[in-house]
């Protein structure tokens, strides 16, 4: 078995682990950002196995450069979707920051009536 049979490359930017949706940056900034083992990635995706976790890991350091690059990409297009949910809420978004201020003020009102 090849180490890329592992994995389904659905496009340039988005390698899944074969057989499941989870793609390998979810496993990979777990691995490098929160520093989380094998086995704690095993208990985080508990539907891969922990020899897909294994072949992840070596997929990343047989191919650094290249899928550190891809979780650059994956990280700043998150960002950019964040951005753009801030300046475009939904209904939903607009309603609950409404309830938010409003009982921020009530706090905020019980308190300087207390003083």
């Amino acid at each position: 078995m090849q180490l890329e049979d592992y994995f389904d490359f659905l496009a340039p930017n988005d390698i899944r682990i074969k057989g499941h949706r989870v793609g390998i940056e979810h496993v990979l900034y777990e691995y490098l950002v929160n520093e989380s083992s094998p086995e704690e990635l095993a208990e985080r995706f508990p539907t891969l196995t922990l020899e897909q976790i294994y072949a992840t890991l070596l997929y990343y350091l047989h191919n650094q450069v290249t899928v550190t690059q891809y979780i650059k990409d994956w990280l700043e297009y998150g960002e950019q979707m964040r951005h753009q949910q801030a300046l475009n809420p939904t209904l939903d978004i607009l309603k609950l920051r409404k309830t938010k201020a409003e009982r921020e003020a009530t706090k905020r009102q019980v308190l300087e009536n207390r003083v």
